[in-house]
């Protein structure tokens, strides 16, 4: 009788470790699971913070013509109308080719990817910059690939950069002027 209590008792004591054993490793695989999960959080909104900058600068901009749509809600101020004004008054578009290049950095990995199009005073001028294609573009990767990534990412640097272009062609035409630099792409990688 003695032993068969000593039976029941060292049953007991597996059916409750069993229990217990069972009750850790659910522990440990939800946990397991848990961290999983948060690493996988963590790793995407990391990695999104550089996707969205990258979407931000990525996305290819609409062609000049469509540029209200994409302005902020129409208002009644003068600042509002005066854009309105501006965007509807755009000149003769003079597209370039798309321009690939690296950026100023310490490791060279870096490239920017742009295509522009030029807005000319006047149609007389396409002649003008389709003789002098090849200078034209040296002098658009020279001022790109003096930039360094954090000059192109924010929107400051791309007007600065508008305003440099458009300073270094002008420069050099006899016929009109460039008014305005406008990107239809611009990927940063």
């Amino acid at each position: 009788m003695a032993e068969e209590k000593e039976n029941e008792e060292t049953q007991e004591e597996e059916k409750s470790g069993g229990k217990s054993n069972k009750m850790l490793l659910i522990i440990i695989i939800v946990v397991l699971v848990l961290i999983i999960v948060l690493g996988a959080i963590a790793a995407i909104l990391l990695m999104g913070d550089d996707e969205e900058e990258a979407a931000t600068t990525t996305q290819p901009a609409a062609k000049v013509q469509s540029a209200p749509a994409q302005t902020k809600p129409r208002s009644y101020s003068s600042a509002a109308m005066e854009q309105s004004r501006k965007l509807s008054q755009i000149g003769v578009l003079y597209p370039l080719d798309t321009f690939t290049v690296n950026l100023k950095s310490d490791n060279g990995r870096r490239y920017l990817k742009v295509t522009m199009d030029l807005e000319l005073s006047g149609q007389e001028l396409t002649a003008e910059l389709d003789n002098k294609t090849a200078v034209i573009r040296d002098r658009i990767i020279r001022i790109l690939t003096s930039k360094t990534l954090e000059e192109v990412s924010s929107r400051k640097g791309k007007d600065k950069l508008t305003q440099q272009i458009k300073d270094a062609l002008n420069s050099m035409l006899d016929d009109g002027q460039i008014l305005g630099v406008y990107f239809t792409e611009f990927v940063i990688q």
